[in-house]
């Protein structure tokens, strides 16, 4: 069974982490101001966040990391299946493993990186790479981006509104600076749940945004809806 998006389908049977929200809004938030030609998405799972990337520019090269080999396979396969197969392309590899091997630089990174503790482990293994820190650590995580991102490059990224502070604090110690903060909320009663980040090797102040998701059950807000038009069918 396959979810369909406008312009490409993926394939998610194999993949512990299923298509979810964060994805989605961060590859259809992460700016492509600088036109990037290179891009690399950390932890693709399915590899729907490369797919958006794919179609929303031009970009000749698109390459994904991803750990686990039943996720490796399906990106691959799904990035196959896809019109834009010739710029895509899925390592089977760790982050660290990955940047002791290339020299090259990209011009964006994206990553819906682990953030769930011990606390919540499950029996699946498969599950909790995908979802837990111990797997890719914050910091190994924000080291590897400042190796890996060009001088003028954007590294974004999607995570818990409570872990805000201390990833910003972290990226700081790289010399990344958040450029671009977006609070994620359900509803406007709701708490603030998601923080999607943009962080750069220049330090400005950053451009505060929020968005809200929905009015009430599946009644979206125009916000939410010219955010992920492009990619839902029902939008």
């Amino acid at each position: 069974m396959s979810f369909k998006f406008k312009q490409f389908a993926i394939h998610q049977d194999k993949c512990a982490m299923k298509i979810g929200t964060d994805g989605v809004l961060l590859g259809a938030w992460a700016a492509l101001n600088n036109t990037p030609d290179s891009i690399l998405d950390i932890g693709t799972g399915t590899g729907v966040i490369a797919l958006q990337l794919a179609q929303r520019c031009d970009a000749l090269t698109i390459d994904a990391l991803e750990i686990d080999a039943n996720a490796h396979e399906q990106a691959v396969e799904n990035f196959e299946s896809s019109n834009w197969a010739d710029r895509l392309f899925c390592y089977h590899c760790s982050l660290q493993e990955f940047v002791d091997e290339v020299d090259d630089t990209y011009d964006l990174i994206v990553a819906n990186p682990p953030f769930y503790t011990d606390d919540f482990k499950t029996n699946n293994e498969a599950r909790n790479k995908a979802r837990f820190t111990t797997s890719l650590s914050f910091e190994d995580l924000l080291l590897s981006v400042s190796k890996l991102l060009s001088e003028q490059g954007v590294f974004s990224v999607i995570i818990p509104f409570k872990e805000e502070a201390n990833f910003i604090a972290l990226a700081n110690k790289q010399q990344l600076f958040v450029n671009r903060v977006c609070h994620v909320q359900g509803t406007s009663s709701s708490k603030i749940k998601r923080s999607l980040l943009e962080f750069t090797f220049q330090n400005i102040n950053p451009i505060l945004e929020n968005l809200i998701i929905e009015h009430e059950r599946h009644k979206y807000t125009k916000e939410y809806q010219n955010l992920v038009k492009d990619f839902y069918l029902k939008m």
